[in-house]
Formats: structure tokens, C-alpha cells, sequence
């Protein structure tokens, strides 16, 4: 039973909440009690949830799901997540596989036949069996090292050919499909990510998705469900909000360090999105990490 496989692993190897593997891009989640939101950015991932219940927010949409339920997110968007069911008793329990679009792109050129669907870039369904079975497969392997190097890659490729042929199917091959409207806007949203503290030129982002500004616009608030302002604000934000409570700087140099001209602006939009200005916040998260040394 997988639930089982992926609980021997947790209690070896859980630390803070995460179990990595040996496998890149496979990790066991284990959380013994409800979290505080936690705010970050997604890249594409499948979340085989096994025990307990989550929650994810991505702009105006909530996900609230758990166990035989699988969470997809197909591009690197802002998230903010819960744990919203777990205990000691029966924690939660979540299988991670980071999609790699290189996999991706070699099955979508063999199968050749699945449709495209489009929607959302998180969404959630019941996961298919097939897939329950490859990931049971992976995890007793991680036991057995001589096993896993001969096979890993084989079912880690044989994940992906799961999820591409069930009920994720549409979203997941347009990740590997060259060109595509996911893969522009996901060039987009790279030079954005990896140089968010600068002034945005849409004009520059266009163009390197291959798109008029207008085009460019449409097609990256229907995957990314937010304006390519929206989403460099909220990676401003995140990041912030790391350097002031992992690195103890200063709200004023917080700011600035990712790319604001005013700390009063800086304040409010970051109580609009936390729900507090950044001295209540940091106290706050400060307090729940104490209780949970």
C-alpha cells in the first residue's frame, strides 16, 4: 500500500516536515498537526495526497482536497497552502513529483494523441489508480539502491506516461509541447522570476514569448491566473517576507532589496497580502516556529 511505503520513509527520513529521496524530483511530506499559511511559488508538480487534507490558494481560487485526490499545478505560479487536516495520531501524508518537461516532451512525441485541455493551472482530481501503482513501485525501491539505479528513470518515465494519459492528460502535454502557449508564458515567467526587483517592461516579456503585447497579456492571465504585474508584486512580496523572517533584516531594507521605492507602499500591499503589516507578521510566524521547535 502506498500510504504505507510512504510512511517507513517519513519516519527515516522526515526532517521538518520533508522526506526527500533518492529519486530527483520525489519527496514525502509529513505534517503531524494543521500549518500556518505558507506562501511560496509553485513549479510544476503532481501532489498525491494519502492522509489527511490540504488547502491552496492561487489568486481568486481555492483547492481544498485530501486523501485519493491529487493536486496539479502546471506552471511556476505564487501559492499559498495549509495543511488544513492532520495530527499525531494520523498525520498528513503527501507523495511530490516535480514534472520534468524533457520526460514530457519524449512521451508526448510517442503518444502524439492527447488532447490539449485548457483551464487552470492548479486544479485538482480522484488520482488514478495507474498512477497510485507506479509511485508504490518507486517508493520499495528506495530501499533497494542496486534496484533503483537500473530502474528509476524507467518509472519515473512511466509516471509521467500516467499522468499524461489520465485525467491530468491535456494539462500536463502542453508542458512538453515545443512552443506552446505554456511553454512562452513559462519563458516569461523566468526572466521575471530571476529578475523580479527590477521595473517590469511587458514589452520585453512579450517578445520573448513570442507574442503581441495584447496576446501576451490574454494568454498569461489564463495560465497563470494573474497580470504579469500581479504575479512580479507577489513574488516581490514572498521573497520579502523570507528575508524578514529566515534572515532578521530590516522591513525598510526588505523592501528595497526587492525592488521597492517606498516602504509605506511596501507596507500596505504587503498586509494586503498576508493579512498583516510585516512587524505583526514576523512576531507571528516568529511565535508559531518557537511552538513548534
Amino acid at each position: 500500500m502506498l500510504l504505507d511505503a510512504v510512511r517507513r520513509h517519513a519516519a527515516a527520513h522526515c526532517r521538518n516536515g520533508v522526506a526527500p529521496t533518492p529519486v530527483p524530483g520525489l519527496t514525502v511530506l509529513r505534517e503531524t498537526m494543521p500549518t500556518a499559511l505558507q506562501y511560496g511559488v509553485s513549479k510544476p508538480l503532481v501532489a498525491i495526497v494519502l492522509q489527511g487534507g490540504k488547502r491552496v490558494t492561487m489568486g481568486d481560487s481555492t483547492f481544498d482536497f485530501g486523501a485519493g485526490e491529487s493536486l496539479l499545478i502546471t506552471t511556476d505560479v505564487p501559492t499559498v497552502s495549509q495543511i488544513t487536516r492532520a495530527s499525531a495520531g494520523v498525520p498528513y501524508f503527501s507523495l511530490v513529483v516535480d514534472l520534468d518537461p524533457t520526460v514530457i516532451e519524449g512521451l508526448v512525441t510517442e503518444m502524439g494523441s492527447v488532447p490539449f485541455a485548457s483551464g487552470q493551472p492548479v486544479r485538482v482530481d480522484a488520482t488514478d489508480a495507474e498512477v497510485t501503482d507506479v509511485a508504490l513501485r518507486l517508493m520499495r525501491l528506495l530501499d533497494r539502491p542496486a534496484a533503483l539505479a537500473v530502474l528509476r528513470d524507467q518509472l519515473v518515465r512511466e509516471l509521467h506516461f500516467w499522468l499524461l494519459s489520465g485525467r491530468h492528460g491535456g494539462a500536463v502535454r502542453a508542458l512538453g509541447v515545443t512552443d506552446s502557449y505554456a511553454q512562452r508564458v513559462a519563458r516569461a515567467v523566468a526572466i521575471i522570476r530571476s529578475d523580479y526587483t527590477r521595473a517590469l517592461r511587458v514589452e520585453v516579456l512579450a517578445e520573448a514569448a513570442g507574442m503581441s503585447a495584447s496576446a501576451f497579456h490574454e494568454h498569461f492571465r489564463a495560465i497563470t491566473l494573474l497580470t504579469p504585474l500581479q504575479f512580479q508584486k507577489q513574488l516581490r512580496l514572498i521573497e520579502a517576507r523570507r528575508m524578514l523572517i529566515a534572515e532578521g533584516v530590516t522591513i525598510g531594507n526588505a523592501a528595497y532589496e526587492v525592488g521597492y521605492e517606498s516602504v509605506p507602499q511596501f507596507t500596505r500591499e504587503y498586509g494586503r497580502m498576508f493579512g498583516l503589516p510585516p512587524a505583526r507578521d514576523i512576531r507571528a510566524a516568529r511565535t508559531r516556529l518557537r511552538a513548534t521547535a
